[in-house]
C-alpha cells in the first residue's frame, strides 16, 4: 500500500461511473493502490489488482461464470476473494488457503460505483440520497486532473475565482466583490450562508442573474452547492466527488441535479461543464506548492476565503495527509 492516510483510507470513493462498468474487468487506481473492479449478478467487487501466483493484474483477466477468471493461468476468484479454480492442479488437490485476492468494500449508488480499502467511518455521501422531487439529474466527467484532490476541491469551494476564471460566464470582473458571510456546522457538514454573485450565464442558457450560492462540504473530497437566482424559481444542485489516484492526479465526477429545462438535451450542459472544467485546469494544474497547505500562514486569505479556510482547517482537524502539505 502507497498511501498511509487512514483518514482517506476509510472513506468511500468514487471509482466509476456505473455506466463504464461492463462484463469485463475495469483497472482503477485510489490513493495509489492498484485495483480490479468487476461486476456478477451478486453485485459489484474491488479486488487489489494482483493474482498472487504471479503478479499478473487481475483486471487483464475475464468473467466466466460469475467469476474473475485470471488472463495468465486461468485461477478463478469468487465475490469474495477466494481461488475456487486452478486448472493446472490435479482434480485430487486441495486449493491451497492462501490462494486468495484481496478485497475492499465496494458498493453502486446512484449512478457509481464506490470503494473504501480500509473500514468505512461514514455512510455514502449525501449525493448518493435521493433525486428530489421534480428535479432532472446529469452525470458530467470523469475529468482526469494532474492536482491534488484537495487542491480540485478547493477550487469548487472558491467564490471569487468565478469573476476572472469564469469571465463572462460565471462571474463579471466589474463585479467582483464578495459580501462577508459566514460557515457553519450542521450534523457534520460544513456549510455557508447564501453568497450573491452576478453571472452573465450560470449555467449555458445564456440568461444573466444575481445567484445565490450555499456551499456544503461533505468529506475531504466530496462536496456540493446548491443554486437559486432572483429572478425565477430554477434551482440546481452540483455536487463535486473527487477520486484520489495519486497526490499529483485526480479524477472529478460531477452530479447536477436541477428543476428547470427539462426538454434541453444533457449534452448542453455536460458541454458547458465541459468548458468551465478546462478553465479550471489551467488553474489547479498550475498551482504552487501542488499540495494543498494546510498551515493557514502559509499563504494570505481574505474574508472572501472563509469557506476555503474552514475546509484546510477541517482536513487538518480529520488528519489528511494525501495532497495537503
Amino acid at each position: 500500500m502507497i498511501n498511509q492516510d487512514t483518514t482517506l483510507m476509510n472513506e468511500w470513493h468514487p471509482v466509476l461511473l456505473s455506466s463504464a462498468l461492463g462484463d469485463k474487468p475495469e483497472a482503477v487506481i485510489l490513493l495509489g493502490e492498484k485495483l480490479a473492479v468487476f461486476r456478477t449478478s451478486n453485485g459489484v467487487h474491488a479486488f487489489k489488482d494482483l493474482c498472487i501466483h504471479r503478479g499478473v493484474p487481475l483486471s487483464l483477466g475475464k468473467i466466466k461464470e460469475d467469476e474473475l477468471v485470471c488472463a495468465y493461468h486461468g485461477w478463478s476468484y469468487n465475490g469474495c476473494g477466494a481461488c475456487t479454480r486452478i486448472p493446472s492442479l490435479p482434480k485430487h488437490q486441495a486449493i491451497p488457503s492462501k490462494a486468495k485476492a484481496q478485497v475492499y468494500s465496494c458498493v453502486e449508488a446512484n449512478g457509481l460505483i464506490w470503494v473504501c480499502l480500509g473500514t468505512p467511518s461514514r455512510p455514502l455521501p449525501p449525493v448518493c440520497g435521493f433525486i428530489p422531487d421534480g428535479f432532472k439529474e446529469v452525470f458530467m466527467g470523469p475529468y482526469t486532473l494532474q492536482a491534488a484532490g484537495p487542491r480540485v476541491v478547493e477550487n469548487f469551494l472558491d467564490v471569487s475565482h468565478l469573476m476572472f476564471v469564469h469571465e463572462g460566464l460565471l462571474g463579471d470582473a466589474d463585479y467582483a466583490e464578495i459580501d462577508d458571510y459566514r460557515v457553519m456546522e450542521e450534523d457534520g457538514v460544513l456549510r455557508t450562508e447564501e453568497i450573491v454573485v452576478y453571472q452573465p450565464d450560470a449555467d449555458g442558457t445564456g440568461r444573466g442573474v444575481n445567484s445565490r450560492y450555499v456551499y456544503e462540504v461533505y468529506g475531504p473530497l466530496c462536496v456540493g452547492l446548491t443554486k437559486t437566482d432572483d429572478r425565477s424559481d430554477h434551482i440546481f444542485r452540483l455536487f463535486l466527488m473527487v477520486l484520489p489516484v495519486t497526490e499529483s492526479q485526480s479524477v472529478a465526477y460531477m452530479l447536477k441535479q436541477r428543476n428547470y429545462a427539462y426538454d434541453e438535451p444533457d449534452e448542453v450542459f455536460i458541454r458547458f461543464q465541459d468548458t468551465l472544467i478546462e478553465q479550471d485546469r489551467v488553474m489547479v494544474e498550475n498551482q504552487k506548492p501542488e499540495l494543498l497547505p494546510l498551515d493557514l500562514q502559509a499563504e494570505l486569505h481574505l474574508k472572501a476565503d472563509r469557506l476555503s479556510i474552514a475546509y484546510r482547517k477541517r482536513l487538518r482537524e480529520w488528519g489528511v495527509t494525501f495532497g495537503t502539505a
